[in-house]
This record gives C-alpha cells, structure tokens and sequence, in this order.
C-alpha cells in the first residue's frame, strides 16, 4: 500500500515536471514564432531597400559604370544587394525630380539624391537586423537556460513508459506529439538555436556617407552623362 503511495506520489511529480517542461518549452516556441515575424518583415524591407539600390544602378546605363559604382559603394557582387544591382529599375519606385539649370547637373544631382535616399533605407534595415540580432541572441539564452533546467533524459524516460493512452488521456505531450511521433522523441523535443543565417537575412551593407564620396560619385555622374548623353536624357523625361 505504502509503495503503491509512493509510486502515485512520483508519478504525480513526475508529471507536474513535464507540465511544467511543457509549459515553458511553449514559451520558447512563442519567442521563435515572434523571431520568424520579424525575421520575414526584415527580409520584405531588404526588397525595399533593394529597390533603391536597383534605380541607383539604373542611372549607370551600363555595365562599366554599374562596376564602378560597385567599387565606390565597396560592394560585393556575390551575395543578395549585389544581385540588386542587376534587377530592372521598376516603377514602384519612382525616378527622384530635381531642380537644375542644365541636364547634367539635375542628372547630377538624381544620382546623388538617389544614394543619399539608398542610405537613409539601408541605415533603417541595419537598426532592424541589430533588434534582430538581439532578439536572437536573448531567445538563445532562454533555450540554454531551458534546456539546462530540466532533465531531458528523465522527462524522455517517463514519457517512453507511459502507455499511450494514458498519454492522449491525460493530454501530458498537449498538441506537440502524435503517437507515431514517439519513436523520434530526441529529435522532436530538440530546440534549436535561431540565427541570422537559419533566418535568411543578409546582413546590411557597411555604406559609405555622402559627403566622403559626393565628389566621386558626382564625377561619375557626369561621366555617365557625357558618355551616355542620350540614354540619361531618355531617362529625365
């Protein structure tokens, strides 16, 4: 009688323990679910901020310029903004008007509008990596610190001994686990660690402000214009 006392008592305790994980894991999942949020609105501004990247290409006309621009931005060609660099100007984002005496310098001075504009989004996408990144950085404690206080072996170990339908009766795994799920409980009750990279995200680009490059890049614009007088004037109309 004494042991069959004993043994409810540590049954009970036992499956108070996994409420409890159960709870707090649930936390957890909660916190992810927020991450993968923020992480999917971050990935949406890259686009935007794409976008802009996109028309300051477009001004280049061609290649050569667009490579130059490229070394100027000290840019790379191999990851995503690179990859912006060769899509198609669209008109969701409208070419910048300008005041300016003669085409060349209202030229100018859309290149130079239309940077100071690729920055000022390209700073507000690194403010939202860096929340991003903290966020990550506190989830990650929290699963440490998860997996650190509670006994995954022990909590395996009682699960497997249950009968299932003691299981789906007392509802101890909720929603998390199906009875053909009970072989893979390692891996199933395994939370991983969220990233930057499992997340998707490119990291922003280290721009360089304005003024340490306007007369470069202004030079540059009135390269394009006397080389490719024709084809920026099409694009001023």
């Amino acid at each position: 009688m004494e042991e069959d006392l004993i043994a409810s008592l540590t049954r009970q305790v036992k499956e108070e323990v996994i409420e409890n994980y159960l709870l707090e894991r649930r936390l957890i999942e909660l916190q992810i679910e927020h991450v993968d949020t923020q992480a999917a609105e971050i990935r949406r501004l890259a686009g935007v901020v794409g976008l802009r990247l996109a028309r300051l290409s477009s001004l280049m006309i061609q290649p050569d310029m667009q490579s130059r621009l490229l070394e100027l931005l000290g840019m790379s060609s191999c990851c995503f903004w690179g990859a912006c660099l060769n899509e198609k100007f669209k008109p969701g984002v409208r070419l910048i008007w300008v005041r300016a005496l003669t085409k060349k310098a209202k030229f100018r001075k859309v290149v130079l509008e239309s940077y100071s504009r690729l920055l000022y989004r390209m700073t507000q996408y690194k403010e939202q990596c860096e929340e991003l990144t903290n966020e990550c950085l506190a989830v990650n404690r929290n699963i440490e610190s998860f997996q650190k206080n509670f006994d995954l072996l022990a909590i395996l170990s009682f699960i497997r001994n249950l009968d299932l339908r003691g299981i789906e009766r007392k509802k101890i795994l909720g929603d998390n686990f199906t009875p053909t799920e009970m072989a893979e409980l390692d891996k199933n009750l395994y939370i991983s660690p969220v990233s930057m990279e499992k997340l998707d995200v490119s990291a922003p680009l280290d721009l360089p402000e304005p003024n340490s490059i306007r007369a470069e890049l202004g030079n540059l614009a009135e390269e394009i214009f006397q080389r490719y007088g024709k084809e920026v004037k099409r694009i001023l109309r």
